[in-house]
C-alpha cells in the first residue's frame, strides 16, 4: 500500500517545479522596493484563534479592528515585546501597512515577494486575497497588477498562522485540556517533534519589484571544466508572450570584461583560462570566484535584464571521497540555526556578518542549514565567501507514523521543489538533505524518502542528496537512498554521559559498520556536548567547559584516523548556543554552542580553532 502510494505521487511531481523565484535584484529594466520597517500588529487571542478570518480584518486597517502595535519586519514577533502571551503564541497574528506605487509602474509587472513567513500565511493587497504559501524558510510571491492603486495608497495586510500539524515541516501536534478544574477553558499547547523554538512571523524581506510584461522568468546554470577551460550550461525561462523575443547572454568577470557571449535561450558558453570557484581553505588566495551571467531579453515589451552570479565548480563523490574541481575536499564545519536575541530567527545583516567572520576565525570552511532553509543573504555571503553549505530542508521530527503519510510526502515534494528551485545556481551548495532524524528504522520510512530523495535528485541531478540519520547502520532502513551517509552521534552525552573513554570504541565500531554495510563516504553531521559559560570542574564533568573540551578533543582522534580514507566531513552541534521550549531540562536554552549566544567563544572554540586551523594547513601543504 505504502509503495504504491508513494509511487504515484513521485511519478506525478517528478521534475515539476513551477515558476521561477529568482531573487529581486536592480537593473536597467527592473525596479525593487523594500517594504521592511514597523507594520501594524495583532495577534488574534480569541478562544478558537479564528476570530480575525470571520471578522475579515483585512477589510480595513487593522487599527479599526482593535488595539495595534507596533512590530519589526523582518523579525520573530516572540521576543520583542514584555507580553509573555505573545511570546508562546500559537494560532494567527496578523500584520498590515500602507504603501504606494508610482502612476508610471501601470504599465509593468508588479510583484510582491516574501522571503518567508512561518509557517502558513494569506496576503491580501486593498482586501483581495492575492496568495497563500504553505511553509516557512522559504520565499513566495504573487504578481499584483490586478490589485493595485497606481498613483495612490494601498493596504497590505498578512495574517500567519505558526500551527505545527502533523502534516506541516517541521511536524508537531495541538493538545486541548479539557479538564477545566486544572487548565482554563480553551486551553491548548502546542507539543513540537523539534529541539527548538517555534519562533515565528515575517522573517525575512518583504519587497515590491517590477519587470517588463515579457521577462526573464528563470534559468538554470550547470558548470563544467574541461581542459582548463569552464562551461556553463545554462536554460533561460521566459515569462509572457516570448513571441518574437530575442536574448543575448554575457559571461562577464570580477573586472566586468565579456569572456563568453551566446544568443541562444539555451546554450553553452565557454570561458577559457577559467578562475574557478573553490572554498577560502582549498584556495586560500582566490577563493570563491564569482562570474556574472548577464541576460538580456528584448521583446515587445521592451528590454529585461537580469545579472545573475555563477561560480564555475564540479562536485563529485566516489566511494570514500568529495571531489571539488576533481580535487578532495574535507569538511571541518558547524551546524548552527538561525537564533539571536530579540529578532529571534528574523533576518539580520549585523548578525550574518559576525556569524561569517567567526566562521572564518574558527576556520570553517562549511556549515549545514540545520534544521531548515536559511536566508538568501546567508546563502550569498556564503557563494561570496567560499564557504560550502549543506542545503536542509525544513525535515525535522518526521517520526510519527502519519509524518509519513501521502500528505505529508506531497507537501516534503513541493518543499523540495522550492528549495531547488530557489538555490540551484548557487556554487556553495554542496549537497541536499531531505531531513533530519527522522523515523528512518520505520518500513514506511522506505517508499517515502525513496520518493523524496528520487525527486530532489531528479531536480538536481549535479549534486549529492542525502537525510541525516540519528540511527544506527542495522536498524536504518532508508540511508540506502543517500549519496553520503550523514549522521549525528552523541556518545559520551546522551549515552554514558561523562564517560569519555566510550567514545573512540563506540565511533569506531559504528563507523566500520555503515561502511561495511554500505560501502559510502561517513559524514558526521552532529558530535557535541552542553556546556554552562563559566561553569569549571577538575577532573571535568558533564555541563561544565572542561567537559565540552574532552569531550571533543576524543571526537578528533577518531576523525583524524579516517580522514582521507572514507571520513569526508565532521561539523559539531553546535555554532552557539540557542533558545528551546522551556523544560526542566532547557531552562534557558540549548548550551551545546562552542560560542554563547552572543558569539562570545568557550574554551572549546578554541580547541576547534587550533584543530580546523591545523586541517587548512594540512590542505595547503
Amino acid at each position: 500500500m505504502w509503495a504504491g502510494v508513494c509511487v504515484v505521487v513521485f511519478l506525478c511531481v517528478t521534475g515539476v517545479v513551477g515558476v521561477g523565484m529568482l531573487y529581486p535584484r536592480d537593473s536597467e529594466s527592473r525596479e525593487v522596493r523594500n517594504l521592511d520597517g514597523m507594520w501594524n500588529f495583532r495577534a488574534d487571542m480569541s478562544p478558537t484563534r479564528n476570530a480575525g478570518l470571520k471578522a475579515a480584518w483585512f477589510k480595513q486597517p487593522l487599527a479599526k479592528t482593535g488595539p495595534v502595535i507596533p512590530m519589526p519586519v523582518p523579525s520573530s514577533y516572540n521576543d520583542v515585546t514584555q507580553d509573555i502571551s505573545l511570546r508562546d503564541f500559537v494560532g494567527w497574528v496578523w500584520y498590515d501597512r500602507d504603501f504606494f506605487v508610482p502612476q508610471d509602474w501601470q504599465n509593468r509587472r508588479v510583484v510582491l515577494r516574501f522571503g518567508s513567513a512561518n509557517y502558513y500565511a494569506i496576503v491580501w493587497v486593498n482586501a483581495q486575497e492575492v496568495v497563500q504559501h504553505n511553509g516557512g524558510h522559504l520565499p513566495f510571491e504573487a504578481e499584483i497588477n490586478k490589485y493595485l492603486h497606481f498613483g495612490g495608497s494601498n493596504l497590505l495586510t498578512v495574517a500567519v498562522n505558526n500551527t505545527l500539524t502533523q502534516h506541516t515541516l517541521p511536524p508537531g501536534t495541538i493538545q486541548y485540556q479539557a479538564d477545566t478544574e486544572r487548565y482554563p477553558d480553551g486551553y491548548f499547547v502546542q507539543n513540537l517533534q523539534m529541539d527548538f523554538f517555534n519562533y515565528a512571523g515575517i522573517h525575512r524581506h518583504v519587497r515590491l519589484y517590477t519587470t517588463p510584461t515579457t521577462y526573464i522568468d528563470d534559468v538554470t546554470v550547470t558548470t563544467n571544466i574541461s581542459n582548463g577551460k569552464g562551461i556553463m550550461q545554462y536554460q533561460i525561462d521566459v515569462g509572457g508572450s516570448a513571441q518574437g523575443s530575442s536574448i543575448k547572454v554575457d559571461v562577464e568577470d570580477k573586472d566586468g570584461n565579456v569572456v563568453g557571449t551566446s544568443t541562444n535561450f539555451t546554450g553553452t558558453v565557454t570561458v577559457a583560462n577559467a578562475n574557478l570557484w573553490y572554498p577560502y581553505t582549498m584556495m586560500p588566495n582566490s577563493p570563491a570566484y564569482l562570474y556574472t551571467l548577464k541576460m538580456t531579453l528584448t521583446s515587445k515589451a521592451g528590454t529585461d535584464v537580469y545579472r545573475l552570479p555563477v561560480g564555475i565548480r564540479t562536485i563529485q563523490v566516489t566511494d570514500s571521497q568529495v571531489l571539488i574541481n576533481n580535487r578532495p575536499f574535507y569538511c571541518h564545519g558547524i551546524g548552527k540555526h538561525e537564533d539571536a536575541d530579540i529578532r529571534g530567527r528574523g533576518l539580520d545583516y549585523a548578525t550574518i556578518a559576525k556569524d561569517f567572520n567567526m566562521f572564518k576565525w574558527l576556520g570553517v570552511n562549511c556549515f549545514r542549514t540545520s534544521v531548515y532553509p536559511y536566508a538568501e543573504e546567508i546563502m550569498d555571503q556564503a557563494d561570496q565567501e567560499g564557504i560550502m553549505v549543506i542545503d536542509e530542508s525544513p525535515g525535522i521530527g518526521i517520526t510519527q507514523d502519519e509524518n509519513f503519510s501521502n500528505t505529508s510526502l506531497f507537501h516534503h515534494l513541493e518543499v523540495m521543489d522550492e528549495l531547488v528551485r530557489r538555490d540551484k545556481n548557487r556554487p556553495a551548495v554542496m549537497m541536499w538533505s531531505v531531513a533530519n532524524e527522522p523515523g528512518s528504522d520505520k518500513g514506511i520510512s522506505i517508499p517515502y524518502f525513496k520518493s523524496v530523495i528520487g525527486h530532489t535528485r531528479s531536480l538536481d541531478p549535479t549534486r549529492p542528496v542525502s537525510f541525516v540519520s540519528n540511527k544506527n547502520y542495522i536498524d536504518d532502513k532508508a540511508v540506502q537512498f543517500v549519496d553520503i551517509i550523514c549522521f549525528n552521534r552523541y556518545y559520551a552525552w546522551y549515552t554514558d554521559t561523562g564517560h569519555t573513554e566510550v567514545i573512540q570504541v563506540q565511533m569506531a565500531s559504528d563507523m566500520d559498520g555503515w561502511r561495511s554495510k554500505y560501502n559510502k563516504p561517513l559524514f558526521v553531521t552532529e558530535y557535541g556536548a552542553g556546556s554552562v559559560a563559566g561553569l569549571h570542574r577538575d577532573p571535568s564533568s558533564a555541563f561544565t567547559e572542561e567537559y565540552q573540551v574532552d569531550f571533543m578533543a576524543e571526537y578528533h582522534k577518531q576523525f583524524d584516523s579516517r580522514i582521507g580514507k572514507d571520513l569526508v566531513g565532521e561539523m559539531v552541534w553546535t555554532f552557539s548556543d540557542f533558545i528551546t521550549a522551556q523544560g526542566v531540562k532547557r531552562v534557558v536554552g540549548n548550551k551545546k554552542g562552542v560560542l554563547t549566544r552572543q558569539r562570545q567563544p568557550k574554551p572549546a572554540a578554541f580547541l576547534l580553532r587550533q584543530r580546523y586551523q591545523a586541517l587548512i594547513n594540512r590542505t595547503a601543504h
